[in-house]
């Protein structure tokens, strides 16, 4: 292990982490709309997503995006649809309040956790981000997979803490962010960031 290296990777990775994206959008919403809960659900799927991914390019699988341009394009076109089409649904029918059941809540709890997973499980630039990025930080004489994924899960331990700090400043703003109107807001501003980086994913190019 280098630690010169290392240190380099988390400065870098952090810094890519706090850059606000998708993932940063449903764990916001989450956070302020349907609580810490939902928001802590959201932010394993999207943790499982990237695992994931990291296991798949330290087996290889993430050079095949990057050399297959109609493998890539497959993923890239289905992560689209899907950013859009929750996005869609968010612009069209924003909710006026929220719902109070128990049973209600344990299934957005559900959605939260499968709308990370599949937001990030659908975007091939995981994919590709993790076998551009970590072969950079590998140190010399160590092995390539191994310590690709063990990076992968040092940048899933970052964003988790990352996570939890936007969890944790927005989630005592709550109760004014439930009201009716604030949701209904909020609703769509989140639809309106989930179709933008779903046509931004489906116009990226093949790397």
């Amino acid at each position: 292990m280098d630690n010169h290296l290392l240190l380099a990777f988390i400065s870098a990775a952090f810094l890519l982490t706090v850059t606000p994206g998708v993932d940063t959008a449903i764990v916001l919403r989450a956070a302020t709309v349907d609580g810490r809960r939902q928001a802590l659900m959201a932010s394993l799927g999207i943790a499982l997503g990237c695992l994931i991914w990291g296991a798949a390019v330290s087996l290889g699988l993430g050079a095949l995006l990057r050399a297959s341009e109609v493998a890539y394009t497959l993923v890239k076109f289905a992560g689209a649809l899907y950013l859009v089409w929750l996005g869609a649904r968010l612009l069209l029918k924003p909710r006026a309040a929220l719902e109070s059941a128990a049973g209600e809540a344990y299934s957005r709890g559900g959605d939260a956790f499968w709308r990370g997973f599949l937001t990030n499980l659908l975007n091939p630039k995981v994919g590709v981000f993790y076998v551009t990025f970590l072969p950079q930080f590998v140190p010399a004489g160590a092995g390539v997979a191994s310590y690709s994924f063990f990076l992968a899960c040092l940048h899933i331990v970052l964003t988790l803490a990352w996570f939890a700090v936007l969890i944790a400043a927005t989630v005592p703003l709550g109760r004014f962010l439930r009201q009716p109107l604030a949701v209904k807001v909020l609703d769509r501003l989140t639809g309106g960031i989930f179709v933008a980086f779903g046509i931004r994913l489906a116009a990226s190019p093949a790397p």
